[in-house]
């Protein structure tokens, strides 16, 4: 059964492609038109590309799975209680989106098939007629992308973000062959919005210092570090955690919560800031974390949603919380909801047992399109470009050793906000200089150190990992410390509280990725190099050859490293081939 993922919920649009229990592709919107964190409308490239990359079209779906999100109006059923009229002057509005989850807490109604018009969804996208629609909870969604890649048989699903269906923040416990709902199902679906979301709270925060929400929050993260929390008083005030978990707060409303941080904010250290409202997220987070491990007496910790792309805070669960193992799904945000919509209509679809059974640990989020077959020809016809021959691995090597910084583009794109060697810039990591000149050939601000790769047999070497955080290490979603006598040797990746975020990496998953570092090991004595996304300021990821030209046209980087060859536009000292 080819089963179709998409999330529609005004960012983070994304399509996943299932053959019944096998990922075959994940593409976000984001990769193909360019535009960072798109969800604006049904996702219909990212539909399209997904599908293609798996050999099929829209009408060989069977299933279509999305989130109880945007949709246009027209897509709706008009309510019995209203006038034709007023529903087409209204509602119909041209172009006009609704969110599905306000609608059914206007109407009443928790089935979301009962106010949407199937057949003319799927047949206005071209859709097989006796193909099914069906709709996701934004939460259990969450909580199944990160259970899924798991062999667990005891876990807290644990996930927290802006808020979906209703509400921001879900737990479920797995045990004994049951998952049991502790809070955030369809229950809180049709009830009064709570008002409690630390994950809206520090996108306010992220307003108020100047950013954008729900794309800069990073920065807030990495800028913390070099602050006091000289607000977390005024701010805790606002958050209670109850007896058995639960956040709470006192706001009354979004706007108020929102113009309450910008007050507290305003003229204060943005270094300050930053502090305040990461150690709130840790403090309120690791007490309800805690009391619901308590309660349940789970052995191992899942977590999604878009407040799990704080790295820090990860690493403050995993290690506090009394687990065995802690894992993130890679594709945290609401990217993951394609994924995690298209599991659950599987676990409804087979049930519990059969869904456990199906489950497997991840290798790899490289799920986008491969490009192999023409980035060569694209860089090795390119007017300036030279080609470098000889093992590529090699190469790229002597030339980081050389403190060139070089990009690799090789295989399938990566899925997820996390570049991991498909397409990463590289670089020594042994000066920090190297931060500031790399940031400015890119047009960044940053204020975290870029990530290092690490491979499996150095890992414990130079980083404190352990069983409760290898696995959740080979996707860059969570912080370790540095060991003390690695890190002025690597200072480029080591952040001021002495933390990197590191990638673990096999060569059977990625040979290119692993015989540059180990060729670069070999030269330096260093195990580790840079990894930080291949692209500039305030773009995704590169995707396409042209794009990989372009930037390497635009000297974001010294030279290019693919399966085939390395390419540069200016003396590399090496010899071109």
């Amino acid at each position: 059964m080819i089963i179709l993922g998409i999330h529609t919920g005004g960012h983070d649009g994304t399509a996943a492609v299932f053959d019944d229990y096998e990922l075959l592709s994940a593409v976000q919107l984001e990769r193909l038109t360019r535009k960072k964190g798109d969800g604006k409308g049904i996702p219909l490239p990212a539909i399209d590309e997904a599908l293609d990359i798996a050999g099929m079209r829209r009408r060989d779906v069977d299933v279509v799975v999305t989130s109880r999100a945007l949709f246009h109006a027209r897509h709706y059923r008009m309510p019995p209680y209203r006038r034709f009229e007023d529903w087409i002057n209204r509602m119909i509005g041209r172009g006009k989106m609704k969110v599905m989850e306000s609608e059914l807490f206007r109407r009443q109604v928790a089935d979301a098939s009962s106010i949407f018009r199937t057949d003319a969804f799927l047949a206005e996208y071209g859709f097989r007629p006796d193909a099914k629609l069906v709709f996701s909870n934004h939460h259990f969604a969450h909580a199944l992308s990160a259970l899924f890649f798991t062999d667990w048989d005891d876990a807290l699903l644990y996930t927290a973000d802006g808020g979906g269906d209703n509400v921001h923040y879900s737990m479920r416990h797995l045990k004994d062959g049951r998952i049991t709902d502790l809070f955030g199902d369809d229950r809180w679906l049709l009830r009064p919005r709570r008002v409690d979301s630390l994950g809206l709270a520090y996108g306010y925060t992220t307003q108020a210092l100047g950013y954008r929400m729900n794309r800069h929050e990073g920065k807030l993260t990495g800028l913390a570090a070099y602050g006091q929390p000289t607000l977390l008083d005024d701010l805790a005030c606002h958050f209670k955690v109850d007896d058995n978990g639960e956040v709470h707060s006192d706001f009354e409303s979004d706007v108020v919560m929102r113009g309450e941080i910008f007050r507290m904010a305003d003229g204060q250290d943005p270094a300050n800031v930053a502090a305040s409202i990461q150690q709130l997220l840790e403090d309120v987070l690791l007490q309800s974390v805690k009391r619901f491990v308590e309660r349940t007496g789970a052995a191992n910790l899942a977590l999604a949603g878009g407040v799990f792309a704080n790295v820090r805070l990860n690493r403050l669960l995993c290690e506090t919380t009394g687990v065995r193992e802690t894992f993130i799904f890679p594709g945290m945000g609401d990217e993951g909801m394609a994924v995690g919509g298209a599991l659950e209509f599987l676990l409804q679809r087979d049930g519990l047992a059969t869904w456990l059974d199906n489950r497997r640990r991840l290798d790899s989020v490289y799920l986008g399109r491969d490009y192999s077959s023409r980035i060569d020809q694209v860089l090795g016809n390119a007017t300036g470009v030279k080609r470098y021959n000889g093992p590529p691995g090699e190469t790229a090597a002597a030339l980081l050793a050389a403190d060139k910084i070089g990009a690799i583009y090789e295989g399938r794109m990566e899925y997820g906000p996390r570049a991991l060697g498909a397409r990463s810039i590289l670089a020594s990591p042994a000066q920090r200089d190297v931060n500031q000149s790399l940031n400015d050939r890119l047009e960044r601000t940053e204020f975290m150190p870029f990530a290092p790769y690490v491979l499996e047999e150095d890992a414990e070497a130079v980083f404190d990992v352990h069983g409760g955080n290898r696995y959740a290490c080979r996707f860059m979603t969570i912080t370790t410390n540095v060991k003390e006598d690695w890190r002025e040797r690597i200072p480029a990746v080591v952040h001021v509280d002495g933390t990197a975020r590191p990638q673990i990496i096999e060569r059977a998953t990625n040979p290119l990725y692993a015989d540059i570092l180990s060729g670069f090991r070999t030269r330096s004595g260093l195990p580790v190099l840079v990894n930080t996304s291949f692209n500039a300021h305030e773009e995704p990821i590169i995707n396409s050859p042209e794009e990989c030209l372009r930037a390497l046209q635009d000297d974001r980087v010294d030279f290019i490293v693919t399966g085939q060859a390395v390419y540069g536009v200016k003396d590399l000292g090496v010899a071109a081939g």
